[in-house]
């Protein structure tokens, strides 16, 4: 083990497990946007209950995705300098614009609409939360842009005397055709994180407190929930499909080795399991589906499909001897758990749907044990489908242009690293059981009641007021 083994797995851990509290960041901002607007046009207080009870959670998640962010940033300059020297011209403008804007965008009105609860008017409130949720799927797209950059080079040149690439087109890296397809893909594997956080929360209340008058707030989250899961995992196919075919031509070698395709084919089959020898280079059994993995890279049934043996001989001739091969394991498998969790949470909610139709109120327990555990399968879609992602680029850490083994910091020594990633390691596993108490402490406690306090003035003037968090 090496200095860079080491910082792999730092960046990796840190960088799965801020990617926990992202996709729900994202997606339960816009529904909590949604649901106060469904209080602002109908006036029906039950709507308003839910966007207190479901901003609670948003702002507790928000929170968290805030600190373990600012360590993304750090280990940049401290593990990966090598890396940022080459790369920094082109990161710089997109993750200046993200701070700059749309953080700006998250933080100001989130921070208006904690506050402004009776002090500002209806609208402007209302304004606030989805300015804020704005800004807080901006700033996905403004790193996605640069991680796309990652995947596939483009809008930039060479300096022969500096080594560095340096920046020429900002336009072509913001329309980066994988970009442009990540970004949607992301948004819809978030709305499946954040639509099964409401399905659970819910039905969780809606069948352990059945005579509630609250009951029928919580059949509303829970229906609503389940659509949003439904069509979210519908998009995520369709993008998914997009992305795919764009991965075919921008990163080949990815693409089959989510297939462990080790020949060229054409057509090629879709593998349903492929079991390959110890050294990754060949295939010893299979069961297939004849044409599909044709049309899902190429778009034809009959499309040509590059083999993990053929890419590795081409990207050895151009680029020097060595392995361009990644981890067929790793990435066979998480493409596959990506995909396997993400039809779960579906069809969970699609069972949701069912047990209420007509008015029914569920009853089976192994429904509410399937609730329970809805949330944690799209954090797992998602966190397999960025492992599939970065590690199907390996070796490469910028396509084509830098190895990984590359950018690693050159005077950080492996007990540096290691220290490091100790310390990160259990403040983050420490972070994990707050997030984790708090959430269950706010879910339990459920919609509060609007009731006004009879022990507050309401009469005194807001100055004389004390500032109060609004919930």
């Amino acid at each position: 083990m090496d200095a860079l083994d080491v910082a792999r797995w730092q960046f990796g851990v840190t960088t799965v497990y801020h990617f926990l509290f992202v996709p729900l960041t994202i997606g339960l901002s816009v529904l909590v946007a949604i649901l106060q607007t469904l209080w602002h046009r109908t006036g029906n207080e039950r709507y308003l209950k839910l966007t207190k009870f479901y901003g609670k959670l948003f702002l507790i998640n928000f929170a968290m995705g805030v600190v373990t962010g600012i360590v993304q940033e750090f280990q940049f300059g401290m593990n990966w300098s090598d890396y940022s020297r080459f790369v920094g011209d082109i990161f710089g403008a997109p993750l200046a614009i993200e701070a700059l804007v749309a953080f700006f965008l998250e933080s100001t009105f989130i921070g208006l609409w904690i506050f402004g609860w009776d002090r500002l008017p209806k609208r402007a409130h209302l304004a606030s939360i989805w300015i804020a949720a704005i800004g807080t799927n901006l700033s996905a797209y403004f790193i996605l842009a640069a991680n796309s950059f990652m995947q596939n080079p483009v809008g930039y040149r060479i300096n022969p005397d500096t080594g560095r690439a340096e920046l020429t087109d900002f336009v072509a890296v913001l329309t980066n055709k994988v970009a442009l397809i990540t970004f949607p893909h992301t948004l819809a594997g978030s709305f499946l994180v954040a639509g099964s956080l409401v399905v659970t929360v819910g039905l969780w209340h809606m069948m352990r407190n059945r005579d509630s008058a609250d009951t029928g707030a919580y059949r509303f989250a829970t229906k609503f929930g389940s659509w949003v899961v439904l069509v979210s995992a519908t998009l995520v196919v369709i993008t998914g499909d997009i992305q795919g075919k764009i991965m075919t031509q921008v990163q080949p070698m990815k693409m089959a080795a989510a297939e462990g395709l080790y020949t060229t084919e054409s057509p090629a089959s879709f593998s349903v399991l492929t079991v390959g020898s110890l050294d990754g280079s060949r295939e010893l059994f299979a069961i297939k589906i004849p044409y599909l993995l044709s049309y899902l890279g190429t778009g034809d049934p009959n499309g040509t499909v590059h083999g993990i043996n053929d890419l590795q001989a081409q990207y050895a001739s151009q680029y020097g001897a060595g392995s361009y091969t990644p981890i067929i394991p790793v990435t066979y498998w998480s493409f596959r758990f990506m995909i396997a969790f993400g039809l779960a949470a579906a069809a969970i909610a699609l069972l949701v749907l069912w047990s209420q139709r007509k008015g029914r109120t569920p009853t089976s327990r192994w429904l509410l044990r399937a609730g329970l555990v809805m949330p944690v399968l799209p954090l797992l879609a998602n966190s397999f489908g960025w492992i599939f992602t970065e590690m199907g680029r390996q070796p490469w850490i910028v396509f084509g242009e830098m190895l990984t083994r590359d950018g690693v910091s050159r005077s950080v020594s492996l007990t540096e690293v290691l220290t490091s990633f100790t310390a990160f390691t259990l403040i983050y596993a420490t972070l994990a059981v707050i997030e984790f108490k708090l959430l269950v402490r706010y879910a339990r406690a459920g919609v509060p009641d609007l009731t006004p306090d009879p022990a507050i003035d309401d009469s005194r003037d807001d100055a004389e007021r004390p500032l109060a968090f609004a919930y």
